[in-house]
């Protein structure tokens, strides 16, 4: 089986980690004043390489497109930016579903994804769960990824909480 877990339980309460900017300078070379004419007697010590930087983390696709969806199911994202994210009848369904509104906020309490597995059904092809938390209630979203020609992961099927109904084109 090729399930893979991919999140990680989240403490709560806690701040999140500083960012620390890699494009700033560190600290300027003292200058020195112009037009003294007496050459430096101070030996210069080569400065010691800064350390190597490490690239942001990129946010796998799974849970990139966890957050999209959610985001637009709890009515913080319009459907229509879901446009360029979807194919085929993915986006349909997702618009019956934000219709809906299944994930809205409740008492001030906003959903968040607590945990996300996938698994891999064909090369190029992962099928997502995602736990899906608003305060002591637990939901269940289910969302399949294809990886297309053009390089881009486009969600080709969503299903929150359930059996979906009939679509009309199956009959």
């Amino acid at each position: 089986m090729n399930k893979v877990m991919t999140r990680t339980k989240r403490s709560t309460g806690t701040r999140p980690p500083v960012r620390h900017d890699t494009r700033r300078p560190g600290r300027t070379p003292a200058r020195t004043a112009p037009g003294h004419g007496r050459p430096s007697t101070a030996r210069t010590t080569p400065t010691p390489p800064s350390a190597p930087t490490r690239p942001a983390p990129q946010l796998r696709p799974t849970d990139h497109f966890a957050d999209l969806l959610l985001a637009v199911l709890s009515g913080r994202r319009p459907v229509h930016s879901m446009l360029r994210h979807t194919a085929g009848r993915a986006y349909d369904e997702l618009a019956r579903l934000a219709e809906l509104g299944p994930l809205r906020t409740l008492h001030g309490v906003h959903p968040v994804v607590r945990d996300i597995g996938y698994y891999v059904a064909a090369p190029g092809a992962l099928e997502v769960f995602a736990r899906i938390g608003a305060g002591d209630r637990l939901r269940a979203m289910a969302f399949r990824l294809e990886h297309g020609p053009d390089h881009r992961w486009r969600c080709t099927a969503v299903e929150l909480g359930g059996p979906r109904p009939p679509h009309p084109a199956d009959d």
